[in-house]
Formats: C-alpha cells, structure tokens, sequence
C-alpha cells in the first residue's frame, strides 16, 4: 500500500508555478490577479479562502478578498461579479460556495465571464469540458487527475466507482476518466443506487465524494484498489489540542491495508485542489496575454 502525499505533489508544483511567475515579473510582466468573494461568515469557507491566499503569496500572485455580509443581496453580488468581469487587471476570481439561501448559486456562477472563471463551474467551461476541448476544469477533478498522473496510476481499461454526482466533483470527474486518453470505465453511484456496496467493491478505482464521514468501509473495496478520498469534514475531537480533526469519507485505518494507492485526509486531495485553483489562474494570465498553454 502507498500513500498518495497530495501535499508533497502540491509543493512541487507551486515551485514551479513561482519560478514561472517570477521570470514573468523579472520580463516586466504583472504577477497574475486572483480574487476570492466571501459572502457570510461560514467558518469552512473562511478557512479555505485563507488557505487560498496564502498559496498566492507562496507563489507571487496578487490575491484580494472582497467579504460581503451575509445580508448583502443577489443583486450587489452581481454588480460586484459585474466589475470584476470588466476590470482588466483581474485574471481571475471565484465565488465561494455555499452561498447564503437567499442567493441563487446558479444564477451567480453564469454571471461569471468563462475567461475569468478559474473554479471551471461557467456551463461554458463545463460544456467544453466534456467535449473534450480546453477549458476550464473545476479544481478537485483537475487535482485528482495529477495526482493519478503523477503516481503513474493507470485508468485506461480499468473500472472506476465514484461515490456522488455532485457538478463539483463526481460528474466532472466520471466525464474526465471516461474521455478518449484516460479510456476508464466510470459507474457514478449515489444514494439511490441499488447494490452499491456490490458496484463499489468490483471497483480497480474508487473516488469518494459524498461527504459522509466513514462511509467507505473495507467491505466495499477490493484488493488492491485505488482509492481517491475526496471527502473532508470537521468533526469534534476532545484529543487534539484545536477541538476537532478532519475526516474523509474513507474509514482510512479499515481500508489502507487492502489498497495499493490510497489518499489520506488530511494531505490527499486537499493540497491538489488549491494548486489547481493556482494552474487556471496562471492560465488565465496567459490567455489574456497571449501566452503559450503551459501544463505542469
């Protein structure tokens, strides 16, 4: 069994990213702009949009915060998405999710210009996505798809569980490993599907993402399986010094001995989501300054 250190692949790849932007600085360039809007005061969102700006500095990007109360309305979120679309110095900028009940999260993610849409949720994005053209990719599936790369994991003729539908994760990700080049053999399942314990445990590759704390059991995996934790949840913990632990949706200690590949939570996924919020940024950059694409 090995474990998939999604934080060392990050760091190596945030390297690059601030060897690049600093040859950019050095040619006279702009360091790339990203912009994260917070609406409200959810911890979660607050701890990751944190996280999300110091990765910025460790790669020498530009980032802002905008917060907006939890009162503001549906239409000042789109007059400020408004401004940012049509200020040339934003390369890029996202709007975290979840979003206040009053607020149409749908409505507020077609409002984003696609060329500036570096969380890869504008349909647009999504439709070339799934055409197989560049576009793009909504960060966790991006992060997942390096990872596999990385660790030379191979998908092609191999089956594929992913446990959620979710636009974010589950069936961006079942459209990525079932594209001509990565050649899997996907089953999205989720909560109504029959038998899925069954599905999941004849699975080479399976994906959690259905944010249940536990629920992939070792019954559920077959030897030798891949398994992809994309799952994290704040839980209490009267053990640890801050009050509480993150928990994948994987039972980690049951299913590692029957693994070969298996990501932990912390330090999987996690990492390889912000660096891909990173990747599109820089891309975006690019594009708007008529770069050549660059893939790490």
């Amino acid at each position: 069994m090995q474990i998939i250190d999604g934080k060392s692949v990050a760091e190596s790849i945030k390297r690059q990213i601030a060897e690049e932007v600093a040859a950019m600085v050095a040619a006279g360039e702009k360091a790339p702009r990203l912009v994260a809007v917070l609406v409200g005061d959810d911890g979660a969102s607050q701890i990751y949009v944190g996280h999300k700006e110091r990765c910025c500095g460790e790669v020498g990007f530009r980032s802002d915060m905008i917060r907006l109360a939890e009162t503001a309305t549906e239409g000042e979120l789109l007059a400020l998405i408004e401004k940012l679309n049509l200020d040339d110095d934003v390369d890029g900028f996202i709007v975290q999710l979840p979003l206040p009940a009053h607020i149409n999260e749908q409505k507020i993610i077609e409002a984003i210009a696609p060329e500036k849409d570096v969380d890869g949720f504008h349909p647009i994005n999504v439709g070339r996505m799934v055409a197989g053209l560049p576009a793009f990719v909504s960060a966790t599936p991006y992060g997942i798809l390096t990872l596999l790369k990385h660790y030379n994991i191979k998908t092609s003729g191999r089956s594929c569980a992913i446990i959620g539908r979710s636009n974010i994760v589950g069936r961006p990700m079942a459209n990525l490993l079932s594209q001509k080049g990565r050649d899997a053999t996907v089953t999205i399942c989720h909560s109504r599907t029959q038998n899925l314990k069954e599905i999941v445990a004849q699975a080479d590759i399976v994906i959690a993402a259905l944010g249940q704390p536990g629920f992939v059991k070792a019954d559920m995996v077959k030897e030798g399986a891949v398994v992809i934790d994309v799952g994290i949840t704040r839980t209490p913990c009267e053990t640890n010094r801050s009050g509480w632990k993150l928990l994948g949706d994987v039972d980690f200690d049951e299913v590692a001995p029957k693994c070969s590949y298996i990501t932990p939570v912390p330090g999987g996924v996690g990492p390889m989501t912000i660096v891909s919020l990173l990747i599109n940024t820089l891309q975006a950059n690019k594009l708007r300054n008529n770069y050549v694409r660059r893939t790490f």
